[in-house]
């Protein structure tokens, strides 16, 4: 293990035992904010000090079977220990690895999933309407919650353009490498000639704010208008000006949302939204940055970039970044996705620990 890796190492294990000794100490309760970040703090470090730990006693284990070499009645068994020792550090010492890599601030954070009808016309809002399904469809395998923020409904069904938030535990640690253009080869129920069609869809992953005063918005740069819902609700929702449409100037970002029949909770959500597209355009630079360095499983930002295609004649998904396909086409659109994610979490692991060797 590098000498900066242990060193660093070192100084986590004695900043555990210096809360240790802040937590047991009078008057620790006085400030609880303070009290509750120390014990935040030490929940974290705990299994990472345990771990070097285990990782310093298989080193001593390794010295000591490295001594017994010397003696000859001893040498096969010393071996045998030194072998094991060593297998017993690499393991350690990856796993030391993992933990300690930078934690994405907003993995356990609630999500804004945006989904946009491209090229394909009709059979792309088809296909924009099947991609909510099997997000919908993975968000109840993992207990989440989905709320549908707006919707603009195609006229042979799906969506030209749908956004819902999904609520739960580690919703964007999941879904975060879903951003980009998903592209769908089938033949159309429209289609008399049996040819299949490629048609495409583009996916947007937003984390939420914590609130909206998170993002900086001056109230000086939003145009907010009124008017009236369209589609279904019912006489009340029709006949006042209940939606809101939000168009923030600076970057022309515009949110519209017409799904409540209150005004004010209809600006409210509308705000939210904007507030996490506001964030999602900071996080796309930064990551577009970094990309110029590395190759970025999150993208250059570039939300037009072709990540994945579904080719129902053949039941298969690509994912293009990694190079997987799965002939479980069927499975995945009803949310299967847990294979898939899981795959596309390794891959980043695996880069960050990459990155972290340079």
């Amino acid at each position: 293990m590098k000498p900066s890796m242990l060193a660093k190492l070192d100084q986590l294990a004695n900043r555990l035992t210096e809360l240790d000794e802040l937590l047991m100490s009078e008057g620790a309760t006085s400030n609880m904010d303070a009290y509750r970040k120390m014990t935040r703090e030490h929940a974290e470090l705990g299994p990472l000090v345990a771990l070097y730990k285990s990782y310093q006693e298989a080193l001593g284990d390794l010295a000591t079977a490295q001594e017994m070499l010397g003696d000859p009645d001893m040498k096969e068994f010393a071996q045998d220990e030194i072998d094991a020792a060593r297998g017993r550090l690499a393991e350690l010492e990856l796993e030391l690895q993992k933990m300690l890599l930078p934690k994405d601030v907003n993995d356990e954070r609630n999500i804004f999933l945006e989904i946009r009808a491209g090229t394909g016309g009709d059979e792309s809002a088809l296909f924009a309407g099947d991609l909510l399904r099997m997000y919908t469809r993975f968000a109840e395998r993992n207990r989440w919650q989905v709320e549908v923020v707006s919707e603009s409904p195609s006229d042979l069904g799906g969506y030209r353009e749908v956004i819902v938030r999904l609520v739960g535990n580690s919703v964007y640690s999941k879904l975060k490498f879903e951003s980009g253009g998903h592209r769908v080869q089938r033949v159309p129920a429209t289609e008399t000639q049996g040819r299949i069609h490629t048609s495409a869809c583009t996916v947007a992953v937003m984390p939420e704010a914590d609130e909206v005063e998170d993002v900086n918005i001056n109230p000086a740069d939003l145009r907010i208008d009124t008017f009236r819902a369209s589609g279904a609700g019912g006489q009340h929702i029709n006949k006042t000006d209940s939606a809101v449409r939000l168009t923030h100037l600076p970057t022309g970002i515009v949110v519209e949302c017409q799904d409540d029949r209150s005004q004010h909770k209809n600006k409210a959500q509308a705000m939210k939204v904007l507030a996490a597209r506001i964030k999602d355009v900071q996080l796309r630079e930064q990551q577009s940055k970094e990309a110029a360095t590395r190759k970025s499983l999150i993208g250059s930002g570039d939300r037009s970039e072709r990540i994945r295609t579904y080719n129902y004649p053949q039941g298969r998904m690509t994912d293009h970044r990694i190079n997987l396909t799965l002939y479980k086409l069927d499975f995945i659109m009803d949310g299967d996705l847990t294979e898939l994610t899981n795959a596309l979490a390794a891959e980043h692991q695996a880069e960050l620990l990459a990155a972290l060797g340079d």
